[in-house]
């Protein structure tokens, strides 16, 4: 099931940028493009065998 921001949530994401509503899209839109990035990273670690490889104890 997917949440929905909250009204102060967006609220309080255009207040740090001063109101600025296009500022906010602005920061919002390269946050989302940082965590597709570390995605990308995670998904090529898996598809490697990295540390999530069946029998290893890297996350313990």
């Amino acid at each position: 099931m997917t949440t929905r921001p909250s009204e102060a949530a967006i609220d309080e994401i255009v207040a740090s940028c001063n109101g600025d509503i296009r500022g906010a899209l602005k920061a919002l839109l390269l946050v989302n493009e940082h965590l597709e990035a570390e995605l990308q990273q995670l998904y090529a670690a898996v598809a490697l065998g990295g540390p999530f490889k069946r029998g290893s104890h890297a996350l313990h």
